[in-house]
């Protein structure tokens, strides 16, 4: 059956195909030859060589180049100097890591401006009453002055000066660092106002200057007693000292939902809308020449800020200059106090 079927099928298959793996005389051959010659080859070679060595010192070079430059300039920055902004060009990792860098420097001269106008700030405020209080006491020992009572009050108002200005720092670097407690409790807002007021009132009235105060009914805060009485401290004389005589200052309480708005406004002189944004910071002042006639330490704001934010709230100022200015604090509902 198998030989009837190979015979039926044979004249439908194609001859055998034959491979040889020499020469098809039967002449064996020692070597292949490859078409070309053999230094084309290697030329050919030599060429993918240099084509892949030239990318790759052009993209390494492209690579390095902006890491070499930040090199330069982290070295620079780190013997004391400021470091020039680094060129930003792309937009892969290592253009990202520039502009890193760049606002990292920014931050760093911004910061380094503040710290040394802060100290600055400070040698101003601790010069003048410790000048006074040398002068007077040379004065004393020189016998230019008796060194009676009335001797005793100046030097006793410069020191107090002192401490002032010595807590409002301590307190700015304790908010500053995390470390201010507060002993949050309910407070009747009303009670709080009204103690504010009867403290502020007699000056406000040897200024010439009208107090007024409008409370909500039944308004409770959660927060400190005492650093509430020292947030509303800071704003009320701040606004005082600012109203010529004949103008008024309202202290104000209402409820913003669960939030509780304490607004201090007056109908003094205003701030320009350039200083506006500087108002809460260190040292600040809207009087240039700080003279204490018309400006504490310039911390009062700043403590007023921090003290809000740990608070869990926040304070904002509003003004139109010559006719005033409003400062809004707000204290959340007891879930936002920390």
């Amino acid at each position: 059956m198998a030989a009837s079927h190979k015979e039926q099928l044979a004249p439908y298959v194609a001859p055998p195909a034959l491979l040889y793996l020499s020469s098809p005389s039967g002449t064996p051959t020692t070597a292949t030859s490859l078409s070309g010659s053999g230094w084309q080859v290697a030329g050919a070679a030599g060429a993918v060589l240099l084509v892949a060595a030239a990318v790759t010192a052009l993209v390494g070079a492209r690579i390095t180049r902006p890491l070499r430059t930040l090199t330069a300039a982290a070295q620079h920055m780190s013997a004391g100097g400021d470091a020039p902004p680094v060129r930003v060009s792309g937009q892969d990792e290592v253009a990202v890591l520039a502009g890193a860098f760049n606002t990292m420097a920014a931050n760093r001269v911004r910061l380094e401006r503040a710290r040394k106008a802060m100290v600055s700030d400070i040698a101003h405020e601790l010069r003048t009453p410790l000048s006074n209080i040398r002068g007077w006491l040379e004065a004393a020992e020189d016998g230019i002055s008796d060194g009676g009572p009335e001797l005793t009050a100046l030097l006793l108002e410069e020191a107090l000066i002192l401490q002032h200005v010595v807590d409002d720092l301590q307190d700015l670097a304790m908010a500053d660092t995390g470390a201010l407690r507060l002993v949050v409790e309910p407070v009747p807002v009303a009670e709080a106002l009204d103690q504010v007021r009867a403290a502020h009132e007699p000056r406000a009235a040897e200024a010439g200057v009208a107090l007024s105060l409008t409370v909500a009914p039944n308004l409770v805060v959660h927060a400190d007693p005492v650093r509430l009485r020292q947030i509303l401290d800071n704003l009320l004389s701040n606004a005082v000292r600012h109203v010529p005589a004949g103008g008024s200052v309202s202290l104000t309480a209402t409820r913003d939902g669960s939030d509780m708005l304490i607004t201090v406004s007056d109908t003094g002189g205003g701030i320009p809308a350039e200083d506006l944004p500087h108002v809460f910071d260190r040292f600040w002042r809207a009087d240039k020449s700080r003279t204490r006639g018309t400006g504490g330490s310039g911390l009062g704001l700043a403590i007023v800020r921090k003290l809000t934010e740990a608070h869990g709230g926040s304070v904002a100022v509003t003004s139109t200059f010559g006719e005033g200015a409003v400062f809004v604090v707000r204290f959340p509902g007891r879930r936002g106090v920390r």
